[in-house]
Protein backbone atom coordinates (compact mmCIF):
# COMPACT_ATOMS: atom_id res chain seq x y z
CA UNK A 1 0.00 0.00 0.00
CA UNK A 2 1.69 3.15 -0.84
CA UNK A 3 0.63 6.75 -1.55
CA UNK A 4 1.96 9.07 -4.02
CA UNK A 5 4.75 11.74 -3.57
CA UNK A 6 3.77 15.49 -1.94
CA UNK A 7 4.44 17.93 -4.92
CA UNK A 8 6.78 19.30 -2.22
CA UNK A 9 9.12 17.14 -0.52
CA UNK A 10 12.84 17.90 1.41
CA UNK A 11 15.14 15.41 1.60
CA UNK A 12 15.85 13.99 5.05
CA UNK A 13 18.60 15.79 6.40
CA UNK A 14 16.51 19.07 5.73
CA UNK A 15 13.63 17.54 7.39
CA UNK A 16 15.12 16.64 10.37
CA UNK A 17 16.86 20.05 10.93
CA UNK A 18 13.46 21.61 10.30
CA UNK A 19 11.28 19.71 12.77
CA UNK A 20 14.27 19.38 15.41
CA UNK A 21 14.57 23.15 15.47
CA UNK A 22 10.29 23.03 15.64
CA UNK A 23 10.70 20.85 18.60
CA UNK A 24 12.93 23.56 20.29
CA UNK A 25 11.30 26.77 19.46
CA UNK A 26 7.69 25.09 20.60
CA UNK A 27 9.71 24.38 23.86
CA UNK A 28 11.50 27.94 23.97
CA UNK A 29 7.86 29.32 23.38
CA UNK A 30 6.67 28.29 26.51
CA UNK A 31 4.86 24.94 24.86
CA UNK A 32 5.53 21.99 27.47
CA UNK A 33 6.65 18.67 26.80
CA UNK A 34 5.44 15.96 28.70
CA UNK A 35 7.82 14.47 30.71
CA UNK A 36 6.28 11.14 32.38
CA UNK A 37 7.93 8.86 34.95
CA UNK A 38 9.50 5.85 33.89
CA UNK A 39 11.79 5.22 36.84
CA UNK A 40 10.50 2.44 40.00
CA UNK A 41 12.07 0.29 41.87
CA UNK A 42 9.85 -2.31 43.05
CA UNK A 43 6.23 -3.27 42.04
CA UNK A 44 4.19 -1.01 44.00
CA UNK A 45 5.70 1.84 42.47
CA UNK A 46 5.63 0.60 39.18
CA UNK A 47 1.40 0.56 39.88
CA UNK A 48 1.87 3.95 41.82
CA UNK A 49 4.61 5.85 39.83
CA UNK A 50 4.48 4.08 36.04
CA UNK A 51 1.58 2.77 35.51
CA UNK A 52 -0.71 5.12 37.08
CA UNK A 53 -3.46 6.82 35.45
CA UNK A 54 -1.65 10.69 35.87
CA UNK A 55 1.15 9.25 34.06
CA UNK A 56 -0.56 7.32 31.72
CA UNK A 57 -1.68 10.53 30.70
CA UNK A 58 1.53 11.65 30.20
CA UNK A 59 2.53 9.13 28.00
CA UNK A 60 -0.50 9.60 26.16
CA UNK A 61 0.31 13.16 25.32
CA UNK A 62 3.99 12.22 24.88
CA UNK A 63 2.98 10.02 21.97
CA UNK A 64 0.63 12.54 20.43
CA UNK A 65 3.40 15.06 20.41
CA UNK A 66 5.97 12.13 18.40
CA UNK A 67 3.03 11.04 16.51
CA UNK A 68 2.20 14.21 14.93
CA UNK A 69 5.77 15.12 14.45
CA UNK A 70 6.75 11.72 12.46
CA UNK A 71 3.69 12.00 10.51
CA UNK A 72 4.25 15.62 9.03
CA UNK A 73 8.05 14.50 8.72
CA UNK A 74 6.74 11.81 6.41
CA UNK A 75 4.66 14.12 4.65
CA UNK A 76 7.12 16.49 3.79
CA UNK A 77 9.47 13.41 3.25
CA UNK A 78 7.40 12.58 0.55
CA UNK A 79 6.93 9.09 1.75
CA UNK A 80 3.94 7.01 2.61
CA UNK A 81 1.74 8.70 5.62
CA UNK A 82 -0.70 5.89 5.84
CA UNK A 83 2.10 3.02 6.63
CA UNK A 84 3.55 5.43 9.16
CA UNK A 85 0.24 6.41 10.54
CA UNK A 86 -0.64 2.69 10.96
CA UNK A 87 3.22 1.15 12.08
CA UNK A 88 4.30 3.59 14.26
CA UNK A 89 1.92 3.77 17.36
CA UNK A 90 2.98 -0.40 17.61
CA UNK A 91 6.88 1.11 17.09
CA UNK A 92 5.97 3.64 20.39
CA UNK A 93 4.30 0.86 22.61
CA UNK A 94 7.33 -1.31 22.19
CA UNK A 95 9.55 1.39 22.84
CA UNK A 96 7.52 3.06 26.63
CA UNK A 97 7.97 -1.09 27.35
CA UNK A 98 11.84 -0.59 26.70
CA UNK A 99 11.61 2.64 29.18
CA UNK A 100 10.08 1.32 31.74
CA UNK A 101 12.57 -1.74 31.67
CA UNK A 102 15.35 0.95 31.70
CA UNK A 103 13.55 2.48 34.30
CA UNK A 104 13.91 -0.10 37.09
CA UNK A 105 16.18 1.19 39.56
CA UNK A 106 18.42 -2.60 39.55
CA UNK A 107 19.00 -2.45 36.02
CA UNK A 108 19.92 1.33 36.14
CA UNK A 109 22.58 0.54 38.57
CA UNK A 110 24.11 -1.76 35.91
CA UNK A 111 23.91 1.21 33.42
CA UNK A 112 21.82 -0.90 31.08
CA UNK A 113 20.46 2.11 28.96
CA UNK A 114 16.88 2.07 27.25
CA UNK A 115 18.24 1.73 23.61
CA UNK A 116 19.75 -1.68 24.86
CA UNK A 117 16.60 -2.73 25.62
CA UNK A 118 14.19 -1.38 22.76
CA UNK A 119 17.00 -3.15 20.26
CA UNK A 120 16.23 -6.11 22.60
CA UNK A 121 12.47 -6.25 22.07
CA UNK A 122 13.03 -5.22 18.31
CA UNK A 123 15.29 -8.16 17.90
CA UNK A 124 13.32 -10.62 19.58
CA UNK A 125 9.81 -9.94 17.46
CA UNK A 126 11.77 -10.07 14.33
CA UNK A 127 13.63 -13.04 14.66
CA UNK A 128 10.67 -15.31 15.83
CA UNK A 129 8.03 -13.95 14.10
CA UNK A 130 7.04 -12.22 10.78
CA UNK A 131 6.94 -8.40 10.64
CA UNK A 132 4.07 -7.57 8.32
CA UNK A 133 5.65 -5.21 5.29
CA UNK A 134 3.51 -2.50 6.56
CA UNK A 135 5.14 -1.97 10.03
CA UNK A 136 8.74 -2.16 7.89
CA UNK A 137 7.38 0.22 5.71
CA UNK A 138 6.63 2.29 9.07
CA UNK A 139 9.92 1.77 10.18
CA UNK A 140 11.82 4.96 9.90
CA UNK A 141 15.00 4.55 11.92
CA UNK A 142 17.54 7.22 10.09
CA UNK A 143 14.88 10.27 10.63
CA UNK A 144 14.43 8.90 14.58
CA UNK A 145 17.99 9.09 15.06
CA UNK A 146 18.54 12.29 13.50
CA UNK A 147 15.84 14.03 14.92
CA UNK A 148 17.33 12.84 18.49
CA UNK A 149 20.86 14.05 17.26
CA UNK A 150 19.55 17.41 16.63
CA UNK A 151 18.14 17.65 20.32
CA UNK A 152 21.09 16.21 21.55
CA UNK A 153 22.97 19.09 20.11
CA UNK A 154 20.87 21.24 23.24
CA UNK A 155 22.67 19.63 25.70
CA UNK A 156 26.13 20.16 24.34
CA UNK A 157 26.90 22.92 25.83
CA UNK A 158 30.29 25.01 25.42
CA UNK A 159 29.97 26.74 28.90
CA UNK A 160 30.90 23.11 30.23
CA UNK A 161 34.03 23.89 28.42
CA UNK A 162 35.03 26.49 31.09
CA UNK A 163 33.76 24.27 33.80
CA UNK A 164 35.76 21.86 33.18
CA UNK A 165 38.62 23.89 33.62
CA UNK A 166 41.99 23.97 31.68
CA UNK A 167 43.11 20.11 32.93
CA UNK A 168 40.09 18.69 32.19
CA UNK A 169 39.96 20.05 28.93
CA UNK A 170 43.50 19.26 28.12
CA UNK A 171 42.75 15.72 29.16
CA UNK A 172 40.38 15.60 27.13
CA UNK A 173 42.35 16.83 24.19
CA UNK A 174 44.91 14.19 24.44
CA UNK A 175 42.06 11.12 25.54
CA UNK A 176 40.02 12.04 22.36
CA UNK A 177 42.89 12.01 19.77
CA UNK A 178 45.31 9.66 21.04
CA UNK A 179 42.94 6.95 21.43
CA UNK A 180 40.75 7.82 18.43
CA UNK A 181 43.73 7.44 16.12
CA UNK A 182 44.97 4.03 17.77
CA UNK A 183 41.59 2.86 17.02
CA UNK A 184 41.01 3.54 13.84
CA UNK A 185 44.77 2.25 13.42
CA UNK A 186 44.23 -1.29 14.90
CA UNK A 187 41.03 -1.43 13.40
CA UNK A 188 42.30 -1.20 9.92
CA UNK A 189 45.08 -3.07 10.66
CA UNK A 190 42.42 -6.10 11.45
CA UNK A 191 41.23 -5.94 8.09
CA UNK A 192 37.92 -3.86 9.38
CA UNK A 193 36.20 -2.01 6.86
CA UNK A 194 36.61 1.58 7.14
CA UNK A 195 32.65 2.93 8.04
CA UNK A 196 33.10 0.14 11.27
CA UNK A 197 36.45 1.49 11.64
CA UNK A 198 35.38 5.35 12.41
CA UNK A 199 32.13 4.32 14.53
CA UNK A 200 34.78 2.09 16.79
CA UNK A 201 37.02 5.23 17.21
CA UNK A 202 34.59 7.48 17.67
CA UNK A 203 32.66 5.57 20.49
CA UNK A 204 35.59 4.45 22.56
CA UNK A 205 37.56 7.94 22.16
CA UNK A 206 35.01 10.35 23.18
CA UNK A 207 31.45 9.24 24.79
CA UNK A 208 30.44 6.17 23.83
CA UNK A 209 26.47 5.60 22.30
CA UNK A 210 26.09 9.72 21.66
CA UNK A 211 29.34 9.12 19.94
CA UNK A 212 28.95 6.07 18.12
CA UNK A 213 25.35 7.57 16.95
CA UNK A 214 26.41 10.83 16.24
CA UNK A 215 29.13 9.20 13.85
CA UNK A 216 26.95 6.67 11.97
CA UNK A 217 25.09 9.61 11.38
CA UNK A 218 27.53 11.84 9.77
CA UNK A 219 28.81 8.97 7.54
CA UNK A 220 25.31 7.69 6.75
CA UNK A 221 26.62 4.71 8.39
CA UNK A 222 24.83 0.86 8.39
CA UNK A 223 22.34 0.92 11.38
CA UNK A 224 23.48 -2.57 12.19
CA UNK A 225 27.20 -1.56 12.33
CA UNK A 226 25.61 0.95 14.61
CA UNK A 227 23.48 -1.26 16.50
CA UNK A 228 26.86 -3.95 17.11
CA UNK A 229 28.90 -0.95 18.17
CA UNK A 230 26.37 -0.07 20.68
CA UNK A 231 25.79 -2.86 21.92
CA UNK A 232 29.73 -3.43 22.83
CA UNK A 233 29.61 -0.29 24.76
CA UNK A 234 26.65 -1.18 26.70
CA UNK A 235 28.16 -4.42 27.98
CA UNK A 236 31.81 -3.26 27.95
CA UNK A 237 31.01 -0.26 30.28
CA UNK A 238 29.57 -2.92 33.17
CA UNK A 239 32.54 -4.96 34.20
CA UNK A 240 34.32 -1.16 34.21
CA UNK A 241 31.98 0.43 36.51
CA UNK A 242 32.68 -2.19 39.14
CA UNK A 243 36.49 -3.30 38.49
CA UNK A 244 38.19 0.37 37.99
CA UNK A 245 37.25 1.96 41.27
CA UNK A 246 38.84 -1.55 42.78
CA UNK A 247 41.91 -1.27 40.62
CA UNK A 248 42.18 2.64 41.73
CA UNK A 249 41.92 1.55 45.66
CA UNK A 250 44.57 -0.95 44.77
CA UNK A 251 47.04 1.16 43.12
CA UNK A 252 46.64 3.89 46.06
CA UNK A 253 45.57 6.77 43.01
CA UNK A 254 44.05 9.64 45.05
CA UNK A 255 40.68 10.80 44.18
CA UNK A 256 41.25 13.26 41.77
CA UNK A 257 43.41 10.76 39.53
CA UNK A 258 40.71 8.25 40.04
CA UNK A 259 38.13 10.51 39.12
CA UNK A 260 39.82 11.80 35.99
CA UNK A 261 40.43 8.18 35.18
CA UNK A 262 37.11 7.11 34.74
CA UNK A 263 35.73 9.86 33.54
CA UNK A 264 38.29 9.45 30.27
CA UNK A 265 37.85 5.92 30.38
CA UNK A 266 34.09 4.70 30.74
CA UNK A 267 31.96 5.19 28.03
CA UNK A 268 28.68 6.74 29.15
CA UNK A 269 27.62 9.20 31.46
CA UNK A 270 25.68 7.43 33.72
CA UNK A 271 28.70 4.48 33.87
CA UNK A 272 30.82 7.59 35.22
CA UNK A 273 29.01 9.00 37.66
CA UNK A 274 28.10 5.28 38.83
CA UNK A 275 31.61 4.39 39.24
CA UNK A 276 32.64 7.74 40.33
CA UNK A 277 30.41 7.44 43.23
CA UNK A 278 31.91 4.48 44.41
CA UNK A 279 35.12 6.29 45.63
CA UNK A 280 34.02 9.41 46.90
CA UNK A 281 32.53 13.31 46.25
CA UNK A 282 35.42 14.76 44.55
CA UNK A 283 36.25 11.16 42.52
CA UNK A 284 32.47 12.34 41.41
CA UNK A 285 33.02 15.62 40.73
CA UNK A 286 35.75 15.26 38.82
CA UNK A 287 34.80 12.00 36.67
CA UNK A 288 31.65 14.56 35.52
CA UNK A 289 33.49 17.16 34.52
CA UNK A 290 36.17 14.97 32.36
CA UNK A 291 33.29 13.47 30.86
CA UNK A 292 31.70 16.61 29.98
CA UNK A 293 34.69 18.06 28.54
CA UNK A 294 34.60 14.80 26.18
CA UNK A 295 30.82 15.38 25.28
CA UNK A 296 31.78 18.47 24.49
CA UNK A 297 34.06 17.40 21.88
CA UNK A 298 31.73 15.50 19.90
CA UNK A 299 30.55 18.47 17.78
CA UNK A 300 33.89 19.57 16.74
CA UNK A 301 34.72 15.74 16.11
CA UNK A 302 30.90 15.14 14.17
CA UNK A 303 32.21 18.24 11.99
CA UNK A 304 35.65 16.54 11.29
CA UNK A 305 34.30 13.39 10.56
CA UNK A 306 31.36 14.82 8.11
CA UNK A 307 33.90 16.34 5.91
CA UNK A 308 36.28 13.31 5.80
CA UNK A 309 33.85 10.86 5.18
CA UNK A 310 32.32 13.38 2.56
CA UNK A 311 35.60 14.32 0.72
CA UNK A 312 37.09 10.75 0.98
CA UNK A 313 34.10 8.93 -0.16
CA UNK A 314 32.28 10.56 -2.54
CA UNK A 315 31.35 7.98 -5.71
CA UNK A 316 29.24 10.63 -7.98
CA UNK A 317 30.90 10.82 -11.67
CA UNK A 318 32.53 13.93 -10.97
CA UNK A 319 33.97 12.73 -7.97
CA UNK A 320 35.54 9.88 -9.66
CA UNK A 321 36.78 12.40 -12.53
CA UNK A 322 38.26 14.36 -10.28
CA UNK A 323 38.94 15.27 -6.77
CA UNK A 324 35.30 16.49 -5.22
CA UNK A 325 34.93 20.40 -5.28
CA UNK A 326 32.97 22.56 -2.26
CA UNK A 327 30.23 22.07 -4.14
CA UNK A 328 29.91 18.42 -4.51
CA UNK A 329 31.28 18.64 -0.65
CA UNK A 330 28.12 20.55 0.49
CA UNK A 331 25.86 18.59 -1.71
CA UNK A 332 26.80 15.26 -0.31
CA UNK A 333 27.74 16.82 3.70
CA UNK A 334 25.21 15.50 5.93
CA UNK A 335 23.20 18.86 7.19
CA UNK A 336 22.01 17.39 10.20
CA UNK A 337 25.26 18.17 11.46
CA UNK A 338 24.57 21.41 10.72
CA UNK A 339 21.65 21.18 12.88
CA UNK A 340 22.90 19.39 15.95
CA UNK A 341 26.11 22.31 15.80
CA UNK A 342 23.53 25.51 15.07
CA UNK A 343 21.25 24.14 18.65
CA UNK A 344 24.57 23.59 20.38
CA UNK A 345 26.11 27.22 19.52
CA UNK A 346 21.90 28.65 20.32
CA UNK A 347 22.01 27.06 24.00
CA UNK A 348 25.46 27.89 24.73
CA UNK A 349 25.12 31.51 23.26
CA UNK A 350 21.92 33.15 23.22
CA UNK A 351 19.57 31.35 25.36
CA UNK A 352 19.83 32.28 29.27
CA UNK A 353 20.29 30.01 31.73
CA UNK A 354 16.82 30.09 33.39
CA UNK A 355 15.28 29.52 30.05
CA UNK A 356 17.40 26.14 29.43
CA UNK A 357 16.92 25.06 32.95
CA UNK A 358 12.82 25.58 32.27
CA UNK A 359 13.35 23.23 28.63
CA UNK A 360 16.54 20.92 28.98
CA UNK A 361 14.54 18.40 31.07
CA UNK A 362 11.43 17.99 28.14
CA UNK A 363 14.10 18.14 25.65
CA UNK A 364 16.57 15.63 26.95
CA UNK A 365 13.73 13.33 27.22
CA UNK A 366 12.20 14.03 24.13
CA UNK A 367 16.01 13.08 22.54
CA UNK A 368 16.37 9.99 24.33
CA UNK A 369 12.91 8.94 23.32
CA UNK A 370 13.77 9.38 19.22
CA UNK A 371 17.13 7.30 20.53
CA UNK A 372 14.64 4.82 21.67
CA UNK A 373 12.67 4.62 19.19
CA UNK A 374 15.15 4.79 16.01
CA UNK A 375 16.57 1.10 18.12
CA UNK A 376 13.25 -0.33 18.11
CA UNK A 377 13.11 0.45 14.78
CA UNK A 378 16.56 -1.39 14.15
CA UNK A 379 15.84 -4.26 16.05
CA UNK A 380 12.78 -5.11 14.09
CA UNK A 381 14.18 -4.40 10.75
CA UNK A 382 16.83 -6.80 11.96
CA UNK A 383 18.54 -10.39 12.39
CA UNK A 384 20.38 -11.95 14.92
CA UNK A 385 22.80 -13.36 12.01
CA UNK A 386 22.78 -9.61 10.51
CA UNK A 387 23.76 -8.30 13.55
CA UNK A 388 26.66 -10.28 14.78
CA UNK A 389 27.72 -12.78 12.34
CA UNK A 390 27.92 -10.68 8.96
CA UNK A 391 31.29 -8.69 10.82
CA UNK A 392 32.55 -11.71 13.06
CA UNK A 393 34.28 -11.18 16.14
CA UNK A 394 36.89 -8.57 14.44
CA UNK A 395 35.15 -5.29 15.35
CA UNK A 396 34.61 -6.81 19.15
CA UNK A 397 38.61 -7.75 19.45
CA UNK A 398 39.20 -3.95 17.77
CA UNK A 399 36.91 -2.28 20.53
CA UNK A 400 38.10 -4.43 23.42
CA UNK A 401 41.99 -3.27 22.03
CA UNK A 402 41.18 -0.05 22.12
CA UNK A 403 39.74 -0.03 25.01
CA UNK A 404 42.77 -1.32 26.83
CA UNK A 405 44.72 1.62 25.18
CA UNK A 406 42.58 4.24 26.71
CA UNK A 407 42.51 2.69 29.95
CA UNK A 408 46.60 2.70 30.16
CA UNK A 409 47.10 6.18 28.26
CA UNK A 410 44.49 8.13 30.22
CA UNK A 411 45.89 7.10 33.67
CA UNK A 412 49.31 8.29 32.81
CA UNK A 413 47.61 11.30 31.13
CA UNK A 414 45.21 11.61 34.59
CA UNK A 415 48.26 11.15 36.96
CA UNK A 416 50.21 13.46 35.18
CA UNK A 417 47.80 16.21 35.03
CA UNK A 418 46.02 15.74 38.82
CA UNK A 419 48.58 14.15 40.77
Amino acid sequence: MSTSKSTFSLTEDWTVVVFGFLIIALALFGIKIPSPTFAWENSSELLEKVVSTSNLWNVTKLFLWVYAIAILATKTLGKDVIATAKGFPIVFILTTLALILAGNSFLKNWNLEAVIFSLSIGLMISNFSNIPDWLRESLSTELFVKIGLVLLGTSIIFGDILKAGSLGLIQALLVVVSVWYFAFWVSKKMGIDEEMAIIISSAVSICGVSAAIATAGAIKGDSKKLSYVISIVLITAIPMIIFMPIMAKALGLSEAVTGAWLGGTIDTTGAVIASGSLIGEEALKISTIVKFSQNVLLGLAAFGISIYWTYSNNQSDVAKESKPSLGIIWERFPKFVLGFVAASLLFSFVISGDVISEVKGGLKSLQGLWFALAFTSIGLETKFADLFSSEGKKPLYAFLIAQGFNVMITLGIAYFLFN
